[in-house]
């Protein structure tokens, strides 16, 4: 095993072949920062801890909060940051390996000539493992004699380069200065700590048993143009996957309507069944649960769907929209199990009012469905839909509170995953 250059983190975990390596990930401000999600995405998947740190004008391109759910970590930006903590001192000290992509010219410019005028770029100041960066930039500025001075300075001082690759760049420009594939970068880490001893992490021992979870929000047609939808995202349908396929779980997604973004959380092993509409979700989860050990409905159903026009309805001065309610997905399952034992999970998304608390519809709901255990989160404007944290109250069938979990989508979907492996036979 190579120790030259092993972080002090690594150096302390009895070595390296059994220890998660750390990469610290800079993003900078350009246009193809969107691209170092996949990139993150796929390191981790592969098992190491990424930790993000952009600049400033990278958090214009792609936000905070995007960083820190795809990375799992939390984001710091400024050195000032956590002070007491030293962050840009142990940001770069405990990282394993550093990767910037995109880098742009300015930061290059930076780190040639040793700035430190940002959290990132401090970081790399400490840094003592190998580093690995992706330019990114405009066909006249990857050619001007600075950067091209800029760029052998770097590698003199020991960086990496992959890319640029020539290919279409922002606007109607053809040239150098595109940044290698995101899938490209992450290989490149891969074998790069590969080399340095880090082993292939450990995969979950296979259990045998088929998940089968639905996740996102419906959207109901009006005409060809319109539809009704709701406000899931589908995060936590898709945490509920990651935590179920990493206890060893095969694992199916029917997911209704979920963004790029969303998906890109997926682990990669997990089975994507695309859908749009209530029935869709109803036709794909009756295929999916005759094999079910487990059946976790979580995604958000349209109760209502809509006599669909063929034609673009037109503007007008009222419209009449005629409803029919759609089938009860959850019951149906629930009282027509597909096979012995089998688990079923549901979720109620309620909102109380000047009669009744969201928990109580909630528990009325679970004796209504027949489930075997009904997950109660209260939404509203900021609370349960989207990138947020959520309190969520697990009542069982006969409407008897048997968990309580608060915390991160990514926190409460693995409580909620360890509540259900106890109902298991």
């Amino acid at each position: 095993m190579n120790s030259k250059n092993v972080s002090q983190r690594a150096s302390q975990s009895g070595g390296l072949s059994h220890a998660a390596p750390r990469i610290l990930f800079g993003v900078t401000g350009g246009i193809a920062a969107y691209k170092a999600v996949t990139a993150i995405r796929r390191l981790r998947q592969w098992g190491a801890d990424v930790v993000v740190v952009p600049t400033h004008a990278a958090l214009d391109m792609v936000g905070k909060t995007t960083w820190e759910a795809i990375s799992g970590n939390r984001v710091h930006v400024d050195v000032s940051e956590n002070a007491n903590d030293v962050v840009h001192v142990n940001t770069g000290a405990q990282a394993d390996l550093l990767v910037i992509a995109p880098a742009t010219a300015n930061t290059i410019a930076k780190l040639a000539h040793g700035l430190a005028d940002n959290l990132l770029t401090a970081s790399a100041l400490v840094a003592t493992c190998p580093r690995l960066i992706a330019p990114a930039m405009h066909t006249q500025m990857w050619m001007h004699p600075a950067t091209k001075d800029n760029i052998a300075t770097m590698r003199r001082h020991g960086w990496e380069l992959i890319g640029p690759e020539t290919g279409q760049l922002t606007g109607s420009d053809i040239g150098p200065g595109r940044m290698s594939e995101p899938e490209d970068i992450a290989q490149r880490a891969i074998d790069i700590l590969t080399e340095r001893g880090f082993g292939t992490p450990a995969q979950p021992a296979e259990t045998g048993q088929n998940w089968v979870i639905s996740a996102g929000g419906t959207h109901e047609a009006i005409d060809p143009v319109r539809y009704i939808a709701n406000h899931s995202t589908g995060i936590m349908g898709v945490e509920l996957a990651n935590a179920a396929r990493a206890r060893g779980h095969h694992v199916t997604l029917v997911a209704a309507n979920l963004s790029a973004d969303v998906l890109a959380r997926c682990a990669p092993d997990i089975d994507v069944i695309p859908v749009v509409s209530a029935l869709d979700v109803h036709d794909a989860m009756l295929r999916q649960t005759p094999r079910a050990d487990v059946v976790i409905m979580a995604a958000a159903i349209g109760d209502f769907r809509v006599d669909q026009s063929t034609t673009k309805i037109k503007r007008g001065e009222s419209l009449t929209i005629e409803l029919k309610a759609n089938p009860d997905i959850l019951h149906e399952i629930a009282i027509n199990r597909a096979k012995q034992d089998q688990c079923v999970i549901g979720f109620a998304a309620e909102t109380g009012d000047e009669k009744k608390t969201y928990i109580d519809y909630g528990i009325a709901k679970a004796k209504r469905k027949g489930a075997d255990l009904l997950v109660i989160n209260q939404v509203g404007d900021g609370i349960g839909f989207g990138n947020v944290d959520t309190n969520v109250t697990i009542v069982s069938g006969k409407g008897q509170i048997v968990a309580n979990a608060t915390g991160s989508k990514p926190d409460v979907a693995e409580q909620i995953i360890e509540t259900i492996s106890h109902y298991l036979p």
